[in-house]
């Protein structure tokens, strides 16, 4: 059940999705992470009679919405509580050889923001919590009150590009213990300053610590190279990003994928043996309409890339 008071969950780039993984009647898909629904039901309407969906994600209580709204499609689709860096596994539980689209649509939904429990949100006074899956995991408080100075400016850095780390790291420590947001919030605003104009002091504080929090990054490499692995020939994989830290990675990702030779530039004869998997079918990536942005402001940093799995030589 959602929350009351919560905002429901809209699905970014939905046509776009839907026309990057034209899905087909006798098609298997993934949703590794699934959310409220709202791209898992568009595959799997455009996908009827016969189209079948795993649909994945490590927030229960999402899951819980999903599995409401998915309900119509009866056994088309397969509910799964977990992570999408081992959507494999799961594919191979339920017998598949392979899969016709993947789509991962990362970061944070406006369930989570929304919710001040769940401590995403700067906005909102909640204790610091930030894991998707609440069953499991250190916790942003785990973090903020016991890593040294110097691990948590790395964080910071690496995963927010915080220029102002060291500093933002140092009155963390010296305000510790912290329970809340806006605990932290108050930590990053004492070296900052309060917010002027664009972005929130602690935008880049909240974004690290919640990538750090759910090992974001490496489950996103993990899961394109074993989405890749699970590609039918034909099949697409379909990567919506919200920070250029992830952006970054699934485009080189998809281009590395994409060569048959990934020596380095200035090694005269290739010794790799790397032969190209994907076709990488938008060269730019695909953002939201001004219309869509309007209606849906979260669609405005959000990028769509896809890539096509090449048939096997």
């Amino acid at each position: 059940m959602a929350r009351q008071g919560s905002t429901p969950h809209v699905p970014v780039l939905y046509q776009e999705v839907l026309s990057a993984l034209q899905p087909t009647s006798q098609g298997q898909y993934i949703d590794g992470t699934v959310g409220a629904g709202g791209h898992a039901h568009g595959i799997l309407e455009t996908s009827s009679p016969s189209g079948q969906l795993i649909a994945i994600d490590r927030d229960s209580e999402a899951l819980a919405l999903a599995r409401d709204k998915l309900s119509v499609f009866g056994e088309r689709v397969h509910i799964v509580h977990g992570s999408y860096r081992s959507m494999d596994t799961y594919a191979q539980e339920l017998g598949w050889d392979g899969v016709d689209g993947i789509l991962l649509d990362l970061g944070l939904s406006s369930m989570h923001v929304d919710q001040a429990d769940r401590g995403f949100s700067f906005l909102r006074d909640g204790p610091l919590d930030m894991r998707f899956d609440l069953e499991e995991g250190l916790t942003a408080a785990d973090l903020v009150n016991t890593l040294p100075e110097w691990e948590l400016a790395d964080i910071l850095y690496r995963y927010g590009e915080e220029r102002r780390s060291r500093a933002i790291a140092r009155a963390i420590v010296h305000r510790r213990p912290m329970e809340t947001t806006q605990d932290l919030v108050a930590a990053v605003i004492s070296v900052l300053g309060p917010q002027k104009r664009g972005i929130h002091p602690a935008t880049r504080t909240f974004q690290a610590l919640r990538i750090a929090v759910n090992d974001e990054l490496v489950t996103l490499e993990e899961a394109l190279q074993r989405g890749l692995d699970l590609l039918r020939p034909g099949g697409r994989m379909a990567v919506i990003s919200f920070h250029s830290l992830e952006d970054r990675l699934v485009k080189h990702h998809f281009r590395r994928e994409s060569r048959d030779c990934i020596c380095p530039p200035e090694q005269p004869v290739c010794t790799c043996g790397h032969t190209a998997m994907l076709n990488v079918l938008t060269r730019k990536p695909v953002m939201a309409s001004e219309e869509e942005i309007l209606a849906n402001p979260r669609a405005r940093s959000a990028k769509l890339r896809v890539a096509e799995r090449l048939p096997v030589a």
